[in-house]
């Protein structure tokens, strides 16, 4: 395989590398009122909600967009003007929230670790128990500025035991990752078409308590973002408000059916797993060294400490691999120079394996005899 011959294959954390299935659904047209359109809509919602194991207690909305877009809508319908949100902060998505809620004029405070290390559960606890004026906590699920995988399992149980409301960023981990609404108390989960489910970009969605949303009318900072509004409207017409993203819902259907139909959860987990556990070994067996150790590891994606090899130039490496048909991801670090790349999409032991062979290739044709990093 090479660019020349097909599509790159994407080794990031998305847009992602989709089946030919996937593709091939967005060769026909609908009408946003079309019958046929707006049984797909619900399907899709539904089938979303299933995934998060929240039916009967959650309720799927749909936005247009990134899921960035959704991750807004969401903090400013479910935080009100009168609320104080707490982010746990352990890299580039954590701060997004803060300008989010800057933008918002929500008032917030921090809890901030190292990009290498997880969210800190006593600072969680110390902050629910000496601001009493805190309403909501906001976690990323798998933060990819490392890819890290937070402990949410017991930040979902500190806050409700503090009578708090959790929002989860769950956007690369939704469909990959277990989040159960029966094991894991949250009153909304945020994630997007283009992540683990593998459909395409353009629409995000939020997974949110129905009580709770239910008290929401008001709180949106912006029509286009509010998310009560969006889904008063669907459950009265089963319309979007504006423009849906048509091809994208339809692309996403079809991802989604893929998804169920090969095992769901349980099977994407395992892939993704796999490819993780090939990446990194094969990439120890040259010398690199990984940013996390394997306990913190999402399988999603890779940060790789740089090369001290003073052959290793990044650029050149990125542009040779992209010229072999495999796009990776630079390094979004603070704490050291990195990249990444990604377990995730349509891809599978071949993919991995074949990425490995390549990225040898290359350091020997570069000089590069070891992936050692330099000495911390």
């Amino acid at each position: 395989m090479t660019a020349q011959t097909q599509d790159p294959w994407l080794l990031t954390p998305g847009p992602l590398t989709t089946t030919m299935e996937t593709k091939e659904a967005m060769l026909h047209d609908w009408g946003s009122r079309d019958a046929s359109f707006i049984e797909m809509n619900a399907r899709v919602r539904d089938n979303l909600v299933k995934i998060a194991d929240a039916e009967g207690t959650h309720v799927c909305v749909p936005l247009q967009g990134s899921g960035t877009f959704a991750v807004e809508a969401a903090l400013g319908t479910l935080i009100p003007r009168d609320g104080k949100a707490l982010i746990l902060i352990n890299g580039a998505y954590g701060v997004r929230m803060t300008k989010i809620l800057d933008y918002a004029n929500r008032a917030y405070v921090i809890n901030e670790t190292p990009e290498d290390t997880p969210v800190n559960l006593d600072a969680l606890t110390a902050s629910l128990e000496n601001d009493a004026d805190i309403t909501h906590v906001c976690v990323i699920h798998c933060e990819t500025t490392s890819g890290i995988l937070n402990p949410i399992a017991d930040v979902a149980k500190i806050t409700k035991s503090h009578g708090r409301s959790l929002i989860i960023d769950s956007m690369s981990a939704f469909g990959a990752i277990p989040v159960s609404a029966k094991d894991v108390y949250f009153d909304a989960i945020l994630a997007s078409s283009n992540k683990c489910l593998e459909g395409i970009p353009g629409m995000g969605f939020a997974i949110i308590r129905q009580s709770v949303l239910e008290g929401c009318e008001g709180n949106a900072h912006a029509l286009t973002l509010d998310l009560h509004n969006q889904w008063v409207t669907m459950e009265a017409n089963k319309q979007w408000r504006f423009t849906p993203p048509t091809h994208v819902i339809a692309a996403f259907d079809s991802a989604i059916a893929q998804y169920l139909a090969a095992g769901g959860l349980a099977a994407r987990n395992k892939r993704y797993s796999n490819n993780r556990t090939i990446l990194t070994t094969g990439m120890r067996a040259l010398g690199f060294e990984t940013l996390l150790p394997d306990e913190l590891q999402a399988p999603i994606i890779v940060t790789f400490k740089m090369p001290a090899d003073p052959a290793f130039d990044f650029d050149s490496f990125y542009d040779q691999l992209k010229d072999e048909g495999y796009v990776i991801y630079p390094g979004k670090l603070t704490v050291a120079p990195s990249f990444r790349i990604g377990c995730i999409g349509n891809l599978d032991e071949t993919h991995m394996n074949g990425v490995l062979e390549v990225i040898k290739r290359i350091l020997g044709d570069m000089g590069v005899t070891t992936g050692i990093p330099a000495a911390a």
